[in-house]
């Protein structure tokens, strides 16, 4: 198993590089999205975690950032229909720490953003991801609910402005972005950031 490598930065195309080791051999490397779009130029020192994929017909190298990232990328290996692909799409569109956060609020359409995964899929992936990703660390607002189960000021907020009249489907991007920018909110800031943003909107 190659499950790291260092070198300096080679060709780049679509989501792949080759990264060259003092060896002189090089290694052709597929990232996801938000990693190709941090590279430096054509020979620049470049570091990867690795995974390496053995299928009938080839072998492929799928490279990430953090240590975290290459472990949930094995995680999401381990759902039934999830290949590397489809393993690597998700990780361009989530970091770690979003599908976390995901599973602590049952956003099981979120993943449907992922191309090439509808909905049904999108359930099926989402249901195996419960019970294999880890979430006692999860950022962004997540709590323990009253009754000890997982919960999250994301929910607590959507249940307090469906309070004031407010509808999940007007209130649930805002209540979103507004912990996405400041993950550390409680319930009664992430309330107060809301319906100012409602109240702005509306405006």
């Amino acid at each position: 198993m190659i499950a790291y490598l260092e070198g300096r930065l080679g060709e780049v195309w679509g989501n792949s590089c080759v990264v060259i080791t003092g060896a002189g051999v090089g290694y052709e490397v597929a990232l996801p999205a938000h990693s190709m779009a941090s590279l430096p130029e054509a020979g620049g020192d470049v570091a990867f975690h690795t995974c390496l994929c053995v299928r009938e017909d080839a072998q492929e190298l799928y490279g990430f950032a953090t240590f975290e990232e290459r472990q949930t990328f094995e995680t999401l290996l381990s759902i039934s229909k999830v290949g590397a692909r489809t393993a690597l799409a998700i990780l361009s569109t989530f970091r770690p720490a979003d599908l976390r956060r995901l599973v602590l609020e049952d956003d099981v359409l979120a993943l449907t953003q992922v191309s090439g995964i509808g909905k049904k899929t999108a359930q099926h992936i989402f249901l195996e991801l419960k019970y294999k990703l880890k979430t006692d660390d999860a950022p962004q607002g997540a709590v323990l609910a009253p009754d000890g189960r997982p919960g999250s000021v994301f929910r607590d907020a959507l249940a307090g402005l469906a309070n004031l009249g407010y509808s999940e489907a007007e209130c649930a991007p805002v209540v979103k972005k507004i912990l996405h920018d400041e993950p550390d909110l409680d319930v009664t800031g992430a309330l107060r950031a809301a319906l100012k943003a409602l109240a702005k909107g509306k405006a």
